[in-house]
């Protein structure tokens, strides 16, 4: 798992803005690598700030929101790559676009990690793992994040809790959240 530091410097080490919003999206939606490849510009709701994941495992869909870092970026690469079908276009043998290859993608997080100087292994999986442990030690429940993730079964999400370092010793009443701390 990546810290939130070195997801930031992740994410903004590639030179390409394509491939900077393509980590963004890895982490910041918690996408699996398959999901990011089929990756329809339909699937992307701007004015709701949603992201629809069309058949993701288990043949699920499911909505991520978007923030408005996202947004952005995703109107800047629309604007400037002109993708026709998916947001990230490759090429097959013939030259003709294509969605984009587990190879391709890989190979966009292989060279970020390496030119960013973080040691750690990282993959697209460590992205969507620093995702859901991230929001965890946010406050986030394991309810939502389970739908967020798309997983099926809460035990598969009961995982991440194993990992996020809860503030222990953080307890406080519901009324230090109704009237202020400071009353």
């Amino acid at each position: 798992m990546l810290s939130e530091e070195e997801t930031r410097l992740l994410i903004k080490t590639p030179k390409l803005h394509k491939h900077r919003l393509m980590l963004a999206l890895l982490y910041g939606c918690g996408l699996r690598s398959l999901e990011l490849r089929n990756l329809y510009i339909k699937d992307i709701d701007m004015d709701r700030e949603q992201l629809h994941v069309r058949q993701g495992k288990g043949r699920k869909d499911r909505y991520v929101p978007l923030c408005g870092l996202l947004v952005r970026g995703v109107r800047k690469h629309l604007a400037s790559e002109s993708p026709v079908q998916w947001l990230f276009n490759g090429n097959d043998a013939q030259g003709r676009a294509v969605g984009l290859s587990a190879n391709g993608v890989q190979w966009v997080v292989k060279q970020a990690r390496q030119q960013s100087g973080i040691r750690k292994q990282v993959t697209t999986h460590t992205l969507r793992h620093s995702y859901a442990t991230h929001l965890l030690e946010m406050g986030l429940d394991i309810m939502t994040l389970k739908d967020l993730l798309g997983h099926v079964d809460i035990r598969t999400t009961l995982v991440y809790l194993h990992v996020s370092r809860y503030k222990q010793g953080t307890a406080f009443s519901p009324l230090e959240k109704l009237y202020g701390k400071a009353q």
